[in-house]
């Protein structure tokens, strides 16, 4: 089911645009339809599309158009194999279809049945878990990468920029007393990692 679609753009505001950020300046327009084909959990449409636009607006993106589909873990598994020949679950892939000077446009997939099932693991809500995921392929969008332990710490920062913008506080510590921030950040001696 494909929910609303927002379109953000403060150039030409209309009344069905009224939900859109504040925080975009004038010459910026960034489309996110959402399409919720799960039962796991609850999605809360607004923040996600809100998380989508705060990324790009931080990344310098000035016009987009994202489709954001929040999925169960076999056809997120189906797709992962599919695409990228990898026969197993995981929590998001990101496809850049169109990028240039003016425009991006990409998909985002998330998977809600990883997210409930990893949330416990890192002390939070399974919608903080997607949430996320959905910033995570947002930054891969926009260029980052997670090959290596310093893109990881990189784009580990960058996830917690960003989630501390959308009013979440993301230096939550796992059972194991590991910070899932600083895990892969080369930055950060192991004897100053957060526990």
């Amino acid at each position: 089911m494909v929910e609303s679609s927002i379109r953000v753009s403060n150039s030409q505001p209309r009344q069905e645009d009224s939900v859109h950020p504040p925080f975009l300046p004038f010459n910026r327009m960034i489309s996110v339809e959402l399409c919720n084909e799960q039962s796991a959990l609850p999605v809360d449409a607004a923040l996600t599309r809100r998380a989508v636009a705060v990324v790009l607006t931080g990344e310098s993106v000035r016009s987009a158009t994202i489709s954001v589909a929040v999925v169960d873990d076999p056809t997120m598994r189906e797709l992962n194999r599919r695409y990228l020949n990898h026969d197993y679950n995981t929590d998001v892939l990101s496809f850049l279809l169109e990028e240039s000077d003016r425009q991006l446009d990409g998909e985002i997939i998330v998977s809600a049945e990883t997210a409930v099932m990893r949330a416990e693991e890192f002390a939070w809500s399974a919608g903080d878990e997607l949430l996320l995921y959905v910033i995570h392929g947002t930054l891969h969008l926009t260029g980052y990468n997670d090959h290596s332990a310093a893109e990881r710490g990189h784009m580990r920062r960058k996830e917690m920029q960003y989630l501390k913008e959308l009013g979440l506080d993301p230096e939550r510590a796992d059972p194991c007393g590991e910070s899932r921030w600083a895990a892969d950040d080369p930055e950060i001696p192991s004897n100053q990692k957060e526990g």
